[in-house]
């Protein structure tokens, strides 16, 4: 489900890229928490909140994380007769890479909430090859210089019930339909060498959220997604099949109006796929055994 690997082409490019890109990270948070703690301002004279009001039984809400992630373990094989290929050690994922996630969500009155997230995933790197490597009964020759890409954005929509009477406060259990936009390449630098697989596929997850509040205007939350399958009956598959996803965070937040809470974020986000794929036209046999664990963290903007 993700991807990793080892980076050995123009390196010191690459730290001035990623120190660029979190520079101009920051610039962005600090610019929309000027601008939207100025307009709620405005705004809050009266009794709701910049985009509610109090006396309509329900309500949007809507929030932005920007930050990094950091690719902890990635390996991958296609083919039954494939290389087990490590994305950190041999394919430039040891270093960190741009994360943003958006959430937008409909609350029904206090107990019933849906979401909506987005959650871009795309990961390009560069690494030559130290030793053979076989992608879909293609080899990659020793001393191949390769790009290689590992996509995997997803869009959840989510529905929770929360148990807790406080409105100050949550316990929420529900589900959630994960649709994943796959898409994993190999290629090398002259383009004679390429192998790619992608796919869009439902997944079904189980949801928890909690939030408490903590004192002078500091709240603790954490927000769980995951999923779990094996075997022919319970994943629907011809084939034995196992997956797994796990998406759990936890978040240090602080009220600074009615409108706007700012929040830092430690994610882990994984998961990952071993089985045959029914239907496979090729190349190789449809054999995927794909795994892949992370660490994120990012800045958010929580707008209620």
């Amino acid at each position: 489900m993700i991807v990793a690997g080892e980076l050995v082409i123009a390196p010191k490019v690459k730290e001035v890229n990623m120190t660029v890109r979190v520079r101009s990270l920051i610039a962005l948070l600090l610019g929309l928490f000027f601008v939207t703690t100025a307009s709620s301002q405005k705004h809050e004279c009266g009794t709701g909140s910049l985009l509610n009001d109090p006396d309509k039984p329900y309500a949007f809400r809507g929030s932005l994380e920007v930050g990094f992630i950091d690719v902890i373990s990635h390996t991958i094989q296609f083919g039954e007769n494939g290389t087990e290929f490590d994305y950190v050690a041999e394919g430039g994922q040891d270093i960190l890479f741009r994360f943003n996630r958006l959430t937008a969500e409909l609350a029904l009155g206090h107990r019933h909430a849906f979401i909506l997230l987005f959650q871009p995933l795309d990961i390009q790197t560069e690494a030559l090859l130290s030793r053979d490597v076989m992608i879909d009964d293609l080899i990659f020759p020793a001393d191949t210089p390769l790009q290689l890409r590992y996509g995997f954005d997803f869009w959840r929509l989510s529905y929770l019930y929360d148990f807790w009477r406080q409105e100050d406060r949550e316990l929420a259990i529900g589900i959630s339909l994960q649709l994943r936009n796959a898409s994993i390449s190999f290629r090398s630098f002259d383009g004679t060498l390429f192998r790619n697989n992608q796919g869009v596929g439902p997944v079904p997850i189980f949801k928890f959220r909690t939030r408490i509040p903590l004192k002078g205007g500091l709240w603790l939350g954490s927000e769980i997604d995951g999923f779990y399958a094996s075997g022919k009956y319970i994943t629907g598959s011809e084939n034995d099949f196992l997956g797994s996803i796990l998406d759990a965070s936890v978040r240090l937040g602080f009220e600074l109006s009615r409108s706007f809470d700012a929040f830092l974020n430690i994610r882990y986000l994984g998961g990952g796929a071993r089985g045959t794929e029914e239907d496979n036209v090729g190349p190789g046999d449809g054999y995927t055994d794909n795994w892949l664990h992370t660490v994120a963290v990012t800045l958010g903007t929580y707008i209620k």
